[in-house]
């Protein structure tokens, strides 16, 4: 059995990241510095050959309590509730390469491999967005039949995709939707999945964290993440996260990896309550549209004020201005300096408070940003200097993809 890995690229642009720990992006969500993850689909089927190998680990526990009421279903019967919901996910893709021997880019095709579930008895099934990108036709394996899906909508900014089958109501098993907001650490969860194609596979852990923050396919950030230390591997991406009731409470998208792409018990899956609002408007208007401001910035210290002489010790430093906020005035870094090995950008104004809500991080700043929806206006509080001042900014629909606001490499003038 020869499977490919999750496409490199996601690594290599977490790796580039990284080398700026300081700098988050706010252009909508931010650029979220973090180790290297790798989104957990299994990639194209029929590249080099790897060998798998199953280890069979005991269960460490038998029942899974609900932290509030007490009560919960065993694994057995989470399993047996909701894995008939869950979804095998084959992609065909058409992948361009690029040899150095060759003139002309080389089209390859194969088959990406994921999960995903039924959420309704109208056929709708939830999924990651990278799990079909690119695809020319998905199937959807539930129990012993296959369906073809149309794909109804994807929103790389969340990684989340809607996807529909025409299959009677006999075969369709929606699996029951969460509240992500109830998730607490230390909750027991069940992942049921598809890792490295072997169909409805079911592992076990906790809730590990909350509100963690991982790159979106398109670079954006997604916030609220849930962290698990269940087993989430290749093509588990899509899959439910399960709470002890058998409720559905996120989508598993990415796992932190050592080198390799396997687990290490550090998975992250998309809260449903984002899931949710992103496939209603999906089911909606087809797409999806994110609030962005224009903005990359710096969360100000105690000790970087103090190094730069700062107005302030609290608030964001502007290190980019474009699209809305450049044309509501708001002003970007014009001098680069290194501070602690970092590049950072100075002469740009302080932002302080948005709507006249204090604003201490440039975590503060998304999350406002991203409450908000294309349209509105908000008023940023800013310094510039010693001087205050504010400006009243539309917010625009965010871009495709990051890449696509990061500033143009200057040429060289002899």
């Amino acid at each position: 059995m020869a499977y490919g890995t999750p496409r490199p690229s996601v690594s290599d642009r977490l790796r580039q990241s990284a080398q700026n720990p300081f700098v988050a992006a706010l252009l909508g969500g931010g650029v979220v510095l973090i180790a290297v993850l790798i989104l957990a689909a299994v990639g194209v089927i029929g590249g080099s050959e790897k060998k798998t190998t199953i280890v069979q680990s005991p269960i460490s526990q038998s029942n899974v309590a609900d932290s509030k009421s007490g009560n919960g279903l065993s694994v057995h019967q989470i399993y047996e509730k909701d894995s008939p919901g869950v979804a095998f996910i084959r992609a065909e893709v058409v992948q361009r390469t690029q040899s150095p021997f060759d003139i002309f880019p080389q089209s390859q095709r194969g088959t990406a491999t994921g999960s995903g579930f039924v959420i309704d008895d109208s056929g709708d099934i939830l999924t990651n967005a990278h799990v079909v990108e690119g695809a020319t036709k998905v199937t959807v394996d539930l129990g012993d039949k296959s369906y073809d899906a149309k794909i109804v909508g994807r929103d790389p900014s969340s990684d989340v995709a809607l996807l529909k089958v025409s299959a009677s109501k006999n075969d369709l098993h929606p699996l029951q939707l969460g509240n992500s907001s109830d998730a607490r650490v230390g909750d027991p969860v069940v992942a049921i999945g598809n890792p490295f194609g072997l169909d409805r596979t079911v592992t076990t852990g906790i809730v590990s964290a909350l509100q963690r923050k991982i790159e979106a396919p398109n670079g954006f950030s997604i916030e609220h993440v849930i962290q698990t230390d269940a087993a989430i591997n290749p093509g588990n991406s899509g899959g439910p996260l399960i709470d002890g009731l058998g409720r559905v409470i996120g989508i598993n998208s990415q796992i932190a990896t050592a080198g390799g792409n396997g687990n290490i018990g550090i998975g992250f899956a998309i809260p449903i309550n984002t899931a949710k609002k992103i496939a209603d408007q999906i089911k909606k208007n087809g797409a999806v549209q994110h609030a962005y401001v224009g903005i990359t910035g710096v969360t100000i210290t105690s000790s970087m004020s103090q190094s730069l002489n700062l107005p302030t010790d609290k608030g964001v430093l502007i290190q980019r201005a474009i699209g809305p906020a450049k044309k509501a005035g708001v002003k970007g870094g014009d001098t680069q300096v290194t501070l602690g090995g970092n590049d950072l950008v100075l002469g740009g104004d302080v932002l302080t408070a948005i709507d006249g809500k204090s604003v201490k991080s440039m975590d503060d700043v998304i999350s406002i940003v991203d409450s908000k929806k294309p349209g509105d206006q908000i008023t940023l509080e800013l310094l510039r200097g010693k001087t205050q001042r504010t400006a009243t900014v539309t917010l625009g629909n965010r871009p495709a993809n990051l890449q696509a606001l990061q500033p143009q490499q200057q040429p060289t003038i002899p």
